[in-house]
């Protein structure tokens, strides 16, 4: 489980409160350290002070050495809060810790109540004041654990990018995704160890940063941001729902191939109605058509997309790097029912292929939403249709809604070389709705 989605212990547990001191950026130790009273206060009263070896020189004139604690991993550092619920503890930070900080993970795991936090200046809100930025003008993204090709589905035109790096995302890798995305002119600026008396600012285009990344030596320091401004023109990815079918990767001809069109899925997208705290199962996923636009337009929703054809899920894997959600989008080779076992609980379902197992797949995805929670499922097949219809009248009444809708699409082409409009196969999408806290499946319909 991941360590921002824990179960919060009860605040109670704790004397007193964790407190969380943000040191902004630039103090180094020898230097005035600006900290507010309350700060201070918590500092001279801890038991124990948590820290990375540079943050606890920074607040050495308030701490005893033996009261010094290095900063474990994550787990381990929870797992020791958790063992001195009688002390009082601190726990140091770097800029602000409620924004893209340890604050998220520490909130999740204890409950607000347990915590209380002091903010600082951080690198994010330095780098835009010496760019002479505004802070609502720019789009933050963190890259600290994530591949770079996150960095795709945020690309635009005009857009300034603050990106938090790591070793993986230095400038230089920013500059060749920048180039594959069309945006061969955008500028990068590297803010480098901000605050300290080193610090360095700097300007490149992308062609200059890829031309010292091959010919010339050049390393950024470790503490650094980068900020992207993307310039007009260039992106080769859309910027909103609907997904040309011919820039998606199918096992066929451009636009064709286990793909679920543009217009149905657009519609899916609407019945679907994904929030940011979704967990979405799209089983019979094909080659990632729908799971894709759930990913990159679900505003931070997880996706599992489960898919056996080998040819699809390499397929699959390519929208997924393509459109940059990594992050977002699971992928699971199996077969449903089976391959559903293992996964995190869904909220909404959406079947696109069943493998002959529509009836046995849509009783165990039903009994497992929970009371809001919706499966949308599409049949072309009037089998498919047959079972769906069966499976309504199986479900009790007033413990769902429904509903169902025919696609009809036809495509200009040409015919003796005249346009015409040629007829898609028609789409049949069902939605059912769980409006009770639980909703039975009776069998003797």
């Amino acid at each position: 489980m991941p360590l921002d989605k824990a179960m919060p212990s009860l605040s109670r547990t704790r004397l007193f409160p964790v407190d969380v001191i943000g040191l902004g950026v630039g103090n180094s130790a020898g230097e005035e350290l600006h900290l507010s009273a309350t700060a201070q206060a918590a500092l001279g009263a801890a038991d124990w002070v948590i820290g990375s070896a540079r943050q606890l020189a920074l607040v050495a004139p308030w701490v005893a050495e033996q009261r010094a604690r290095l900063l474990p991993k994550i787990p381990e550092l929870l797992a020791q809060l958790e063992a001195m619920p009688d002390k009082r503890v601190v726990v140091l930070a770097s800029g602000d810790p409620l924004y893209y900080g340890i604050g998220r993970c520490l909130i999740a795991h204890f409950g607000a109540d347990a915590l209380r936090f002091h903010a600082g200046v951080s690198s994010i809100q330095a780098a835009c004041h010496r760019l002479a930025l505004s802070l609502q003008d720019v789009d933050v993204l963190s890259l600290h654990g994530r591949p770079v090709s996150v960095l795709r589905r945020y690309l635009r035109a005009g857009a300034s990018l603050m990106i938090l790096t790591d070793k993986h995302s230095h400038p230089r890798q920013l500059a060749q995704l920048c180039v594959e995305c069309g945006f061969s002119r955008a500028r990068i600026s590297v803010c480098e160890n901000l605050g300290y008396p080193q610090e360095a600012i700097s300007h490149w285009t992308v062609t200059e940063l890829l031309a010292v990344g091959s010919g010339q030596h050049r390393e950024f320091a470790a503490l650094h941001v980068s900020v992207i401004h993307a310039g007009a023109g260039g992106g080769v990815l859309p910027v909103f729902p609907g997904i040309a079918d011919a820039q998606l990767f199918t096992d066929g001809a451009s636009g064709q191939g286990m793909l679920t069109k543009r217009e149905v899925r657009l519609n899916i997208l609407s019945l679907m109605q994904v929030k940011p705290s979704d967990v979405v199962w799209d089983i019979g996923a094909g080659c990632g058509g729908v799971a894709v636009e759930l990913a990159r337009w679900g505003g931070g929703a997880q996706v599992y997309a489960v898919e056996s054809n080998a040819q699809r899920l390499a397929c699959l894997q390519q929208n997924r790097d393509y459109f940059g959600v990594p992050d977002h989008l699971h992928i699971i080779a199996g077969r449903a029912p089976a391959a559903l076992a293992e996964l995190p609980p869904a909220t909404k379902v959406f079947i696109g292929g069943s493998g002959g197992e529509l009836t046995q797949i849509l009783q165990q995805v039903w009994s497992g939403i929970p009371r809001g929670g919706c499966v949308v499922v599409s049949a072309v097949t009037e089998t498919s249709q047959q079972l769906l219809r069966r499976f309504e009248q199986q479900l009790v009444a007033g413990q769902y809604r429904s509903e169902a809708l025919q696609i009809a699409v036809s495509r200009r082409g040409e015919l003796a070389g005249e346009p015409c409009f040629r007829p898609l196969l028609p789409v049949y999408l069902y939605r059912f709705e769980k409006t009770a806290a639980r909703s039975e499946v009776i069998d003797n319909v």
